[in-house]
């Protein structure tokens, strides 16, 4: 099974400075380095304090120049925000310098805060996400590009540098929505899933996803769909269940609109009950087991909700599973 982390820069409360953010943050992908990690998946946010790191090419490239064999995946780009020529140009230039280890996950965003400071309305994200992720691609595979769209038009432009892995990185579209899946799956897109569903609904939506993929006449064998789940791990469930609370808090506090889980009744009971994977290392062990092996996933991406939760799921977990 491969194992990565979803690594937020969250700064919550404000209780320390900035940098200190930054190099915990760069410790922990020291660490994974060293382990079984496949790759650190680097978060972009903007304008907010739950992960302040707005440049994962940048990031990317200090944490690829500290390590050795971890990939670097982006999780995710916003790609709705960017022109896609200098999108295409960054991620290829990280591609070089991490010796071609990256990972590109591209996804259309949520926060309304970034699609207001950035001019880009709600209505539209979609759209243009897709789009540049077309255009990203075609720069990638193409000597030169032309391409008339709905945002973009470009006649005849050389973009450099191509990636180094060829014809280009591994490519994720991050869906959560039916409709997201069906869009990836007609494209032959791969996708990254989660973390705010419980395992059957990823269960579902994977299967639906892999039908979907086979019918619009792409291969589904092989295909890895990596999925997020936020994980609690202390020495005791109890104390591991306190954990989760504290940090679903912070969650639905931070930016999970608490309407998207009105079904849910009591949406931090429901999060905590149903989403997050806590418990003692040997719980969450065979938790994890159980996600592989009932519901097929070979592929999950932990988000640690405490750097004990981080330091016991690599040398208690990891070493199991992979």
């Amino acid at each position: 099974m491969k194992l990565g982390i979803l690594q937020f820069f969250s700064w919550p409360g404000r209780r320390q400075p900035i940098p200190i953010v930054y190099a915990r943050a760069l410790e922990r992908i020291a660490i994974m380095d060293q382990g079984g990690y496949d790759a650190v998946w680097i978060t972009e946010h903007h304008f907010n304090d739950y992960s302040v790191c707005p440049s994962i090419p940048v990031m990317g490239a200090y944490a690829a120049s500290r390590t050795r064999r971890l990939r670097i995946g982006t999780g995710v780009t916003l790609a709705a925000f960017y022109n896609p020529l200098r999108l295409a140009e960054d991620i290829a230039l990280l591609d070089i310098l991490s010796g071609g280890r990256v990972n590109w996950g591209a996804g259309r965003g949520f926060d309304r805060n970034e699609f207001k400071a950035f001019g880009v309305t709600m209505e539209e994200s979609a759209a243009r996400f897709h789009e540049t992720v077309e255009v990203v691609l075609k720069a990638w595979r193409s000597d030169r590009l032309s391409h008339t769209g709905r945002y973009f038009s470009f006649e005849d432009v050389e973009v450099l540098p191509k990636p180094l892995q060829q014809p280009h990185p591994p490519v994720f579209v991050a869906a959560g929505s039916p409709a997201s899946f069906a869009w990836a799956a007609s494209r032959g897109y791969s996708v990254l899933m989660g973390p705010h569903a419980t395992d059957a609904q990823m269960g579902a939506a994977r299967r639906n996803y892999l039908a979907a993929l086979t019918d619009a006449g792409h291969s589904a064998t092989g295909r890895e769909t990596p999925m997020a789940r936020l994980l609690a791990i202390a020495s005791t469930d109890a104390e591991a269940e306190r954990i989760a609370r504290q940090g679903a808090k912070w969650l639905l506090d931070s930016y999970i609109d608490p309407k998207v889980l009105s079904h849910a009744g009591n949406p931090l009971d429901w999060y905590v009950d149903s989403v997050v994977i806590h418990g003692t290392p040997e719980r969450v062990t065979d938790r994890i087991a159980g996600i592989r092996d009932e519901l097929g996933f070979e592929y999950l991406i932990g988000a640690p909700l405490s750097h004990e939760t981080f330091l016991a799921f690599t040398d208690k977990v990891v070493p199991k599973l992979v």
